[in-house]
């Protein structure tokens, strides 16, 4: 074993050791409320969430990710697991001076105009400092944690455990889907040079679309494990909300061009909608800031959403079927169907009629929560489901931006939308699309 790897190793052990002290009781109380034993679930999700922000890293996002899947986590625990990702806190100066030094070099405050001492956000994976460079380009510069590779394989090996603890309480939903799309995804969010390129990528997607912004990166002040981008100003979403209807409008059709351009032009879907990773321009326009969660399905898959749409809508069973089967679910029965129909048709909802309304017009708060309960239960009468990989991100995307729309209070002709990306659509003319824009910035699909 080199000398670098029995480093990672050791980084490696350490953080396997501390992240299981940490969760090794509150696991076990969980594990004993599911064989008998009393357990108050709000406090004990609470204290796991303060665990999980202690702890820092790739563990924090995990569960951050988890907590807005449907049903890979109990209702109390995904609510208080999603203010995870907002609240991080950020590493202090002579921790960043060192990163920033192993990235750029014992002189590299010499490459910048100023560089602001503290945080202007931190995450589970790394933080952002806002800066300017030579040139007087006001910057974002996200510097990753150090010994995160290290770090994020301890931290998969618990979520395996945590999957495992429950799927055996819980049979509705088969668990071995979720664990290798999320540690695909955690792996390539450490890889700054990838994600360099998915904002490549979404530059030339959006090209067209002028109410939505991607920053330019800076490569001479970029590494693997230093992402320094143009500074994108705008407030925060949630302070967006107090704006007029009208504006909230325009703001949630700008979002929902944002992810959906990408994903019926190309096949293309930033599966972390989350608050932090998009600002909100005076003009009502978008920031998109976070490129690290990025999918890329077969056209196969698209025209699967497509048909499922119109399926939903015709009432054609035949159709549903096909649909479905050419997501990746196998063995088909009836009960699954209506099951599956019950969850689609939620999702599905807003874009089926053909009138101005809210994501959700019964308000409940969290979206989807509701119903997924219900699904979840029937789930769990007809024996369960494995979904396909692909959903993990799928649903994600679709249960995120419809908070963020529920968030916003918008009231837009969701149907005119949605028909208005889909027109004309082709798989076999996506497909090539698709190609070209991921040889263009050297991606494989």
């Amino acid at each position: 074993m080199s000398e670098q790897e029995s480093d990672s190793f050791s980084q490696r052990l350490k953080r396997y050791a501390k992240v299981s002290t940490k969760l090794t009781y509150l696991v076990t109380q969980l594990a004993g409320h599911y064989v008998g034993t009393s357990l108050d679930r709000p406090a004990h999700a609470l204290a796991l969430k303060t665990a999980l922000g202690d702890l820092k890293g790739p563990i924090m996002k995990i569960a951050q990710l988890l907590s807005t899947i449907p049903d890979a986590l109990p209702e109390e625990y995904a609510k208080e697991l999603a203010h995870l990702q907002s609240q991080a806190p950020s590493m202090g100066w002579p921790f960043v001076n060192r990163r920033m030094k192993a990235e750029l070099g014992p002189d590299w405050q010499t490459k910048f105009a100023f560089f602001e001492h503290t945080a202007a956000a931190a995450a589970s994976l790394g933080q952002v400092h806002k800066a300017q460079d030579l040139q007087n380009h006001t910057l974002a510069c996200k510097l990753q944690y150090p010994n995160m590779s290290a770090v994020v394989e301890a931290d998969l090996k618990q979520l395996k455990i945590l999957l495992k603890l429950y799927e055996t309480y819980d049979k509705a939903v088969r668990t071995s889907y979720i664990y290798p799309e999320i540690a695909a995804r955690i792996r390539e969010e450490l890889d700054y040079n990838l994600e360099a390129k998915h904002i490549q990528l979404y530059q030339t997607m959006l090209q067209d679309e002028p109410t939505i912004h991607v920053p330019n990166v800076i490569p001479e002040l970029s590494t693997k494990r230093l992402l320094s981008m143009t500074w994108l100003a705008g407030e925060p979403l949630m302070q967006a909300k107090q704006r007029s209807l009208d504006a909230r409008n325009q703001i949630a059709r700008n979002m929902f061009r944002a992810w959906y351009v990408p994903f019926y032009n190309y096949g293309i879907i930033h599966g972390d909608p989350h608050l932090g990773n998009y600002t909100i321009p005076e003009n009502n326009s978008v920031n998109l800031l976070d490129f690290g969660c990025i999918r890329v399905f077969p056209s196969t898959l698209v025209q699967g959403v497509i048909d499922l749409y119109f399926a939903l809508q015709n009432n054609d069973q035949e159709r549903a079927i096909h649909a479905y089967e050419s997501w990746g679910f196998d063995n088909i029965s009836k009960e699954l169907i209506e099951v599956l129909n019950g969850w689609a048709k939620f999702l599905y909802g807003p874009i089926l009629e053909d009138r101005i309304r809210p994501i959700d017009e019964n308000q409940s708060g969290i979206y989807g929560r509701e119903v997924a309960g219900k699904v979840h239960a029937a789930l769990r009468e007809i024996g369960g489901v494995s979904p396909p990989a692909e959903f993990v991100f799928m649903d994600r995307a679709a249960i995120g931006l419809g908070s963020v729309f529920l968030h916003l209070k918008a009231e837009i002709n969701w149907y005119q939308e949605f028909h208005g990306l889909i027109r004309g659509f082709d798989k076999d003319a996506m497909a090539r699309k698709q190609q070209k824009i991921l040889r263009q910035v050297e991606l494989s699909a």
